[in-house]
């Protein structure tokens, strides 16, 4: 993806580190060293908001699982023997079946930004961690209007069902901590959105390729 240089302010910056986290923990089981980064977060224990909570109990989960245990839970969850426990996919959510017609619009909005498949990734391009990885890059590289549209086309209308199955899945334990994270981080972001959203021209110059959905 390609983009003219533009300044990244420090909420956008950690935002974008989050996307990156959460794309870590949907792709795969954490590795050791993720595992170690969390269990050394620096947080203030005495905010009680639910993000800081939220981190909070991902940092105590982080050194009270190994890896054979992680591994066993995530392929429960998302691989399973057939199928994990749960399906991390937006066309499953907005449409009812896999590789349907948002897993089509979401290819065409990610060529028009520049976004190439790589050869060895063989998940779907609709998966949640894919479509995380995307929001970070877009947060340091792209202008807010996109950000905007990728983000309502792409994640608002299901993003928060899913963090909410990934808390029920039969086999989270840890990832009951991610879920939660990950669903009061999804809750900053709606808000963020529906700030920008308001600030935004209707017709904002080069807004016609990805457009928002009319609310």
């Amino acid at each position: 993806m390609t983009q003219e240089a533009r300044q990244v302010s420090e909420n956008d910056q950690l935002r974008a580190d989050i996307y990156q986290l959460l794309a870590a923990l949907l792709r795969r089981h954490p590795s050791p060293e993720l595992l170690q980064f969390l269990s050394e977060l620096e947080l203030d224990e005495a905010d009680e908001c639910k993000m800081a909570k939220a981190w909070q109990a991902l940092k105590r989960a982080a050194s009270q699982f190994d890896q054979a245990q992680l591994e066993e839970e995530y392929f429960n969850i998302f691989l399973g023997v057939g199928s994990g426990e749960i399906l991390p996919y937006g066309s499953w959510y907005q449409a009812g079946s896999l590789m349907d017609k948002p897993l089509a619009l979401l290819r065409q909005d990610l060529a028009q930004l520049g976004f190439a498949r790589q050869e060895e990734v063989k998940e779907p391009e609709d998966h949640i961690a894919a479509l995380c990885e995307v929001m970070s890059v877009l947060l340091l590289e792209a202008p807010s209007y996109r950000q905007l549209a990728f983000y309502q086309r792409h994640l608002a209308s299901w993003v928060d069902r899913f963090c909410d199955e990934l808390g029920r899945a039969p086999s989270a334990a840890f990832y009951v901590w991610v879920a939660q994270l990950a669903k009061a981080f999804f809750a900053a972001e709606a808000n963020e959105f529906e700030q920008l959203d308001m600030e935004i021209p209707v017709n904002c110059p080069g807004n016609e390729e990805i457009q928002p959905k009319a609310s």
